[in-house]
Order: structure tokens, then sequence, then C-alpha cells
């Protein structure tokens, strides 16, 4: 017996699939697929969390520049460079500083597209019947689960 894939309520191996204590034997499975499943609050949540991250992350910069064109369109008006210079190498010594705070938005954004934004299902066919064997908004885990069934198919024992 080859273990393909295990976690907390899935496993995987060449002789059955084990979903939250249903079990699945291999030589029972004609046909495995996949489709995407209705959005859930939770996605919906996640599709909004992102969309407001990259607003916050996007925002500053555009405000910088439209600073900087205010900025130097006044410095034109009164020949005040010196001031001009000053105030936007202080704006850049701040940004350079706090660039480093960037990594926690941004993580929160990485890692809300590695959990995707939509519930995928895995469906079997198992002796006539459609069953969903699986659904999850995790996209890594489910293309890992997915995977594994695919390979414990293919390589499948001989029966």
């Amino acid at each position: 017996m080859t273990l393909y894939y295990r976690d907390d309520s899935v496993q995987v191996t060449s002789t059955s699939i084990d979903v939250d204590g249903r079990t699945y034997r291999m030589a029972d499975l004609t046909y495995v697929w996949h489709q995407r499943g209705r959005g859930s609050a939770r996605t919906w949540s996640r599709l909004a969390l992102r969309g407001v991250l990259i607003f916050l992350l996007s925002a500053p910069p555009l405000v910088a520049v439209v600073c900087l064109v205010s900025l130097t369109y006044s410095a034109v008006d009164r020949a005040n460079w010196t001031l001009a210079l000053v105030i936007v190498a202080v704006c850049a010594v701040g940004a350079f500083a706090l660039a480093p705070f960037l990594e926690v938005p941004l993580g929160w954004l990485d890692r809300s597209y590695d959990r995707g934004g939509a519930v995928n299902e895995i469906w079997v066919q198992c002796a006539g019947e459609e069953v969903l064997l699986l659904s999850t908004s995790d996209a890594l885990r489910f293309g890992r689960i997915y995977r594994a069934v695919q390979r414990a198919v293919e390589q499948g024992e001989p029966r």
C-alpha cells in the first residue's frame, strides 16, 4: 500500500480514499473529476479582504505621485526649488524606512492567493453513484489532494 496524501481529515492511499471517516475503495471508483462549487461567505470575505488590501497597498504610491507633481508645480510657480528638494528627500527617506513594514500585508495578500477565491469540489463515481468526496476553499490543499487522487487512480495496484 502506497500513501499519497494524508492530513487531519483526508488520507489517499493506493487502496482507498478516506475522507472524514468515510472510506472509498479504489476498486469501486470508476471516474474522478473536479468542479467549482458555489462560493461561501468565507470565500467572498477573502475576496473582499484581498480587494481592500490591494487598494490600501496601491493608494499611498498614487497619493505620493500626486503630491510630487503638486510640489513640483508649486516650486516652479514660486521658484523655491530648495524647499521642494528637501521635502522630496525627506519623503524618500521615510518611504525607504517604512518599506520593511510592507512585509506583513504583502504576506497576507500572498496567502490569500494561495488559498484561492472559490470553492473547489472533488467528485467520484463510486459503485455507479456520484459522490461529493471533498469540498474546500483552500486551493493549495485542494490541489494536493486532487493530485494524490489522480496518482492513486493512475498507478493503482493490480486488481
